[in-house]
């Protein structure tokens, strides 16, 4: 399958490749490197089979999504030299995507990480990077974030290229999260979207029953006890009636019908390719990116401290303190790449990211975004950070302050809960695999069973 109204560069792939060499395995593709005579190489890049559950569908997205932001911003992504599915792959293994191979000398997590953090350790801003730096680094990532909120979509989906020229929004909006309750939460594939949302209510609403699906669903590991399986009920339908009311952020109603921005899951520093001057050469892995709620746009990143905040070693609140302090720098950077943009022309003084981000960090909408996409992240954030927002404040430690919200659930709810904490009670007295294999999978056992 060609790129329509691209030319393949064929002094690029002249002949056979002189040289394969394994380039990256990473958390859902492996890479292999092709070095031609001429001194050009070339990637192939396949989904990792058991990481990726809809490989198909995850190479046409990220095919239409790299060929969008090619064509229309100054981001600059692997050319995509020949792409296609399984049976159009070599020896049928998996689809696949060849595309150039971009020269870099590292990447922004590599310029960010701690130099005392080691390759098998998690990484973490380093806390003495020099200020002049740090602004330069997160100025170079605002501007590729401002490029991809410029764009209005009409729905929430994944993109599809209709011809040269045009793409549009024609799929479900595939997800890494989706992905991984796949993987990793036994989430039936039947309990994933199959169309496109119109609204960004119908969207989050979705989101907040995928919480309850997920902990419904996780066979192994998703209780330690009776309470605390109420306790994660409660959390789940008190955010599930803030999405039916159209509560969960400040501005919900301005942005009911759109527009829609451009989303990345995965994008963060460890895909920006840098050279030696720190300067961007390119971005890697778009397959998980999809037009969503404008709100997810407006969130500051963050990936600024490199490290998430369900797993900062000191707890929530000290990464609130340190990335606090990092976003005024972010910040900054970004309101500097904003003026610029504004006086050559390129960007509309309403298109600006910097206030709705500073807004949305201070209104508390940066955590309903994370905790309505992070399921596994879910229940470190509610309690913490937006429960006391709707609901107020309870004079109790924040692991019983479930009780006192009983009594927004009426009977039927409270009926549904006890039937969760004795299903999933029994669930615990054995641990067997529970597994919703990969459409690959399910053909080859097909198979089999003729």
């Amino acid at each position: 399958m060609m790129p329509p109204g691209k030319k393949v560069k064929k002094s690029l792939i002249a002949g056979d490749p002189d040289q394969f060499s394994i380039l990256e395995k990473g958390a859902f593709n492996i890479a292999l490197r092709m070095k031609y005579e001429n001194a050009s190489s070339a990637v192939i890049r396949f989904p990792q089979p058991g990481a990726t559950m809809f490989p198909e569908e995850k190479i046409r997205n990220e095919v239409a999504i790299m060929r969008f932001i090619h064509d229309k911003t100054s981001i600059t992504v692997p050319f995509i030299l020949h792409w296609g599915t399984r049976k159009e792959s070599p020896l049928q293994l998996n689809p696949f995507i060849i595309m150039e191979y971009i020269d870099h000398d590292t990447n922004m997590y590599d310029a960010l990480n701690s130099p005392e953090c080691s390759k098998s350790d998690r990484g973490v801003l380093d806390s003495s990077i020099d200020e002049d730096k740090l602004e330069f680094l997160y100025g170079e990532l605002a501007n590729i974030l401002l490029q991809l909120s410029v764009f209005s979509l009409p729905q929430i989906g994944s993109l599809d290229q209709v011809d040269d020229f045009n793409w549009e929004v024609a799929y479900r909006p595939l997800s890494m999260p989706m992905n991984e309750l796949i993987r990793l939460g036994s989430l039936p594939q039947s309990e994933l979207p199959c169309t496109t949302f119109d609204t960004a209510s119908s969207y989050l609403e979705y989101l907040a029953r995928l919480h309850i699906s997920h902990l419904a669903n996780q066979r192994n590991d998703a209780i330690d006890s009776a309470n605390d399986c109420r306790r994660k009920f409660v959390a789940r339908k008190l955010f599930l009636k803030l999405a039916q009311d159209q509560r969960l952020f400040a501005n919900s109603s301005k942005f009911e019908n759109g527009p829609f921005k451009l989303w990345c899951d995965d994008f963060r520093p460890a895909n920006v390719l840098l050279d030696k001057s720190l300067n961007i050469v390119g971005v890697v892995d778009w397959e998980f990116t999809y037009a969503a709620p404008v709100e997810f746009s407006y969130a500051p990143p963050w990936w600024l401290l490199i490290e998430k905040p369900e797993y900062w070693p000191k707890g929530l609140e000290d990464w609130c303190w340190e990335y606090e302090r990092r976003l005024q720098t972010f910040l900054r950077a970004l309101k500097h790449r904003e003026d610029k943009e504004i006086e050559q022309g390129k960007l509309k003084e309403y298109q600006r990211l910097s206030k709705p981000m500073r807004d949305s960090w201070e209104s508390g909408d940066f955590w309903i975004a994370y905790a309505a996409r992070n399921n596994f992240a879910f229940d470190a954030i509610y309690w913490e950070k937006i429960d006391r927002r709707f609901f107020g404040t309870v004079d109790c430690s924040i692991d019983d302050v479930w009780k006192h919200r009983l009594d927004l659930l009426n009977n039927k709810e409270k009926d549904e809960m006890e039937n969760l904490v004795a299903q999933k009670l029994k669930d615990m007295e054995t641990r067997i695999l529970a597994w919703d294999p990969d459409e690959y999978t399910l053909a080859r056992l097909r198979v089999q069973r003729k």
